[in-house]
């Protein structure tokens, strides 16, 4: 049996097939009744066409249960449709119920639906337009990546999800333990982690960067791709608490060096997208965001503009009016300040580099000045940072001297120091986060749209 993407596709006229899927839209005239049947392969859907005057008595009581959101088997001839709309459509001599969904309590009915009921009930979502198209923009996205990087040679390395490192210092990580935290409460009792399963306090990773360098030092070229934890308390359209990293690190390799691969890489994530999501794509540049597909095109083919922080916020000051947090040598960008370079300074992709270091992570190399290191943002229109990451400190000393400035624990690293004392080499790496790529690529305002089943602050469900 054959997909309704295939049957699209091959527009086999005048062959007889069963096609399966699940009712979009029903519709009944004088002399025919219009079955619209889906199954997920691709965007479009299939038109099967029953005339009245030949339904037996099976078929009209098979008709009759068939409405929005029912599974279905449809037999008859492919024939070359009269309509616009479609190239072909089913002639169908028979109809089988799979599976109902009663119009009276199937919550989908063929009507508008707001985003915000649909996450009510992500477990039926998927079968919409918009989060069918979603899922399978998600699943090229994932192959990409990985054709990319087995392009070019780099081995994909599955890091831990729990990890006893804080990769960024920021402390907002999800505990994981098997000890009686309420029974240890209502004693009064300090926690014995001597006693937890991995005998220390662990947690859930904010990233594979940390690990994945362990095997770049002996692979050259490695990259991470899974899910990571953030415990931090907000509640936006930007932010999750399970999310989907991409994390390459190659070794000797320098700033410049990481800066062309992301490059590299996005250009080829998008022209992945524009060329193999066309049909999802065009609902989303039609449905949810105009221009879509021509802002993805013009950032694909665009050579992206290099400039320091120092003069960014130089660009930034000159119009600080234009912000509600006003940009100073030494902030944090805001996202505000980064779409505001990329739209209205270069009008277009740009890379900012050499950071202050007091706000990026202890990992990235310092340089020569000691007030800035080696950190490169890729900053896009509409969104803003899509990519973050930066030369790596492979110096032992001044590794050991950033982790001592900032007061993280020494000794939690002590495997990290170890890959400077033997073996050490200049390498650079970034981070993609899964998410924030989907959200640019299929225009969804909110990230918790774009992942199947979001967790996010007081969020769990499903």
């Amino acid at each position: 049996m054959k997909d309704i993407k295939s049957i699209l596709q091959e527009q086999a006229v005048g062959s007889t097939l069963t096609v399966k899927g699940w009712v979009r839209t029903k519709r009944d005239t004088k002399n025919a009744i219009f079955l619209e049947l889906n199954d997920g392969s691709c965007f479009g859907n299939l038109q099967c066409v029953f005339d009245v005057s030949n339904l037996s008595d099976q078929n009209k009581a098979a008709l009759e249960r068939l409405g929005t959101g029912a599974s279905a088997a449809v037999t008859g001839t492919l024939v070359a449709s009269p309509a616009a709309g479609q190239p072909v459509e089913v002639s169908a001599q028979s109809a089988e119920v799979i599976g109902e969904a009663p119009v009276d309590t199937y919550p989908l009915q063929k009507k508008a639906h707001s985003l915000e009921f649909l996450r009510e009930i992500a477990h039926l979502r998927p079968r919409t337009n918009t989060f069918g198209a979603v899922a399978r923009v998600r699943n090229q996205m994932s192959y990409a990546v990985h054709s990319f990087f087995q392009e070019r040679g780099f081995n994909y390395v599955h890091t831990p999800i729990i990890t006893a490192s804080d990769c960024e210092g920021a402390g907002e990580m999800f505990q994981v333990t098997t000890l009686d935290m309420d029974a240890i409460a209502k004693a009064g009792k300090a926690v014995d982690y001597s006693k937890d399963f991995f005998g220390k306090p662990s947690f859930l990773s904010v990233s594979g960067q940390l690990n994945v360098e362990t095997y770049c030092m002996a692979l050259s070229k490695v990259y991470t791709f899974g899910p990571t934890f953030r415990a931090e308390n907000s509640n936006t359209t930007r932010h999750l608490a399970e999310f989907w990293m991409i994390e390459p690190e190659f070794a000797f390799a320098e700033l410049e060096d990481n800066m062309a691969l992301a490059e590299d890489f996005l250009k080829y994530l998008l022209g992945w997208a524009l060329d193999k999501c066309a049909d999802d794509l065009d609902f989303f540049d039609k449905r949810i965001q105009k221009g879509l597909i021509s802002m993805l095109d013009s950032v694909r083919n665009s050579k992206f503009v290099h400039m320091t922080y120092t003069d960014a916020i130089k660009q930034l000051e000159a119009n600080k009016d234009t912000f509600e947090f006003k940009p100073y040598w030494g902030c944090d960008l805001q996202t505000e300040h980064e779409r505001f370079l990329s739209e209205t300074v270069v009008k277009g992709p740009l890379i900012v580099t050499d950071y202050p270091k007091e706000i990026k992570a202890f990992y990235m190399r310092l340089n020569e000045d000691g007030k800035t290191v080696r950190a490169m943002d890729v900053l896009v229109p509409r969104i803003g940072e899509i990519i973050g990451g930066s030369e790596r400190e492979y110096r032992h000393d001044v590794l050991l001297n950033r982790i001592r400035e900032l007061g993280l624990d020494e000794a939690a690293y002590w495997w990290y120091l170890d890959l400077r004392r033997f073996g050490t080499a200049p390498h650079s790496g970034f981070g993609l986060g899964f998410e924030r790529l989907m959200r640019y690529v299929t225009g969804m305002e909110n990230i918790r749209d774009v992942i199947p089943f979001p967790r996010a602050v007081k969020q769990a469900e499903f």
